[in-house]
């Protein structure tokens, strides 16, 4: 017992050292960018805030998993105990992850409220991305146009101006 332990606080002292690491830090570019505006920081921070949550939840049941794995190995011909159901930990495991839920959408909700509410703001655009295309609405404004992402031979070489349809 005390050789698995003494594991475990290898494998936690390297999780932590490498976790901190400048290498760890420099390869963010896999990760979701931070944007320039209020909303798309709060969107980046509720982004860490449940990936964190999700990296602490895989932490536990991997760790779980493996000291079930390390402590309960039998030989062969092992025969296995019997018992039935605990209603205590069926509720708590029940409850347990209803809690982490209702922790990730309370601030999902108050960002998602945020990014809806347009009152405060000078210029409001709607942009929907189609096949092909992008489809701009300027709100209190009558502009409202598609723009295709179709390049002709011509556009490229300079002699044409890209054409916007307009609806």
């Amino acid at each position: 017992m005390k050789r698995l332990l003494v594991r475990l606080a290898w494998l936690l002292n390297s999780f932590v050292v490498l976790s901190i690491s400048p290498w760890v830090n420099a390869s963010s570019e896999y990760n979701m960018t931070q944007g320039v505006t209020e909303i798309s920081g709060q969107v980046y921070e509720l982004h860490m805030l449940i990936f964190y949550i999700c990296c602490a939840i895989a932490f536990v049941v991997f760790g779980v998993m493996f000291y079930s794995i390390l402590r309960h190995r039998k030989s062969k011909g092992a025969v296995a105990a019997h018992f039935h159901e605990s209603t205590k930990v069926e509720i708590l495991w029940t409850i347990i992850p209803i809690i982490i839920l209702i922790a990730m959408a309370i601030p999902a909700t108050k960002t998602l409220i945020a990014m809806e509410d347009t009152s405060q703001s000078e210029l409001t655009v709607k942009i929907t991305g189609s096949q092909w295309k992008w489809h701009y609405s300027y709100f209190g404004e009558d502009v409202e146009f598609f723009s295709l992402l179709a390049t002709s031979d011509k556009e490229i070489e300079g002699i044409e101006v890209k054409a916007l349809i307009t609806c």
